[in-house]
């Protein structure tokens, strides 16, 4: 793995060559037998105890929990640095994370105006869709393993994006805070719980359902979205 060949190696570079030496070796045993599927669970696990962190904790606990994500980012570098099919380190993996935050910020790196998140945000689909044209849906490229209420929240926003939703529906309950939202969807979770149903799973189905509505829509564009009423809702 390359690493600086300063006389002052940054912390970051010193991290990078402890992980090479944990790996390499005369290391330890149990870092040298880990594979990218086996680390996949201590990923998800430090994800979550990250956004804790973020949530609630306290700074001494947000470094601590950025650093256990960032050493599982480095683990993976150097596993693929070790494997000759792979062959790329940490140095590639962050020229190419650099050229694709390039790449989607021309309005900061080119000529392109953008003056509110708005704009960016608005803009930013086309900066995505320019970088992997192979992408014919707007569903393509969500990560289906995502906890069924985030795929929901993603599932709706593509929804939205291309007219197949309106982004100001109503809904009959008056919903104005997270703080109004939180005890309401626990209460679903409940009676669900009470009655032996898995809300977890009920959701999934429930969004199988409406991506195959989106993929329906966009196989056939001459339907007007206003036909079908918010697709894949309850009415109420």
């Amino acid at each position: 793995m390359t690493t600086s060949h300063s006389s002052n190696p940054s912390p970051l570079d010193t991290l990078i060559e402890t992980v090479a030496v944990l790996r390499g070796p005369g290391g330890c045993a149990w870092d040298a037998d880990q594979t990218h599927a086996s680390l996949v669970q201590y990923l998800v696990e430090e994800s979550h105890e990250l956004i804790e962190a973020i949530e609630g904790g306290t700074r001494e606990e947000l470094l601590e929990e950025l650093g256990d994500v960032l050493y599982q980012v480095l683990f993976h570098a150097d596993l693929a640095a070790a494997t000759p099919e792979e062959n790329f380190d940490i140095q590639d993996v962050a020229a190419h994370l650099n050229a694709k935050m390039i790449g989607r910020h021309p309005h900061v790196f080119g000529d392109l105006t953008l003056d509110t998140a708005a704009d960016v945000t608005a803009a930013w689909d086309g900066f995505k869709a320019e970088e992997k044209p192979e992408r014919t849906s707007v569903l393509d490229g969500i990560p289906l393993g995502m906890p069924a209420l985030s795929l929901a929240d993603k599932v709706l926003g593509r929804a939205q994006k291309i007219g197949l939703l309106e982004v100001d529906s109503s809904f009959p309950l008056k919903i104005e805070t997270e703080d109004e939202l939180g005890p309401l969807l626990l209460a679903i979770v409940s009676a669900a719980k009470a009655r032996g149903l898995d809300a977890e799973r009920a959701l999934r189905v429930a969004l199988r359902d409406l991506q195959a509505e989106i993929r329906e829509h966009e196989r056939a564009p001459e339907v007007d979205a206003s036909d079908a009423g918010i697709i894949g809702l309850p009415r109420f």
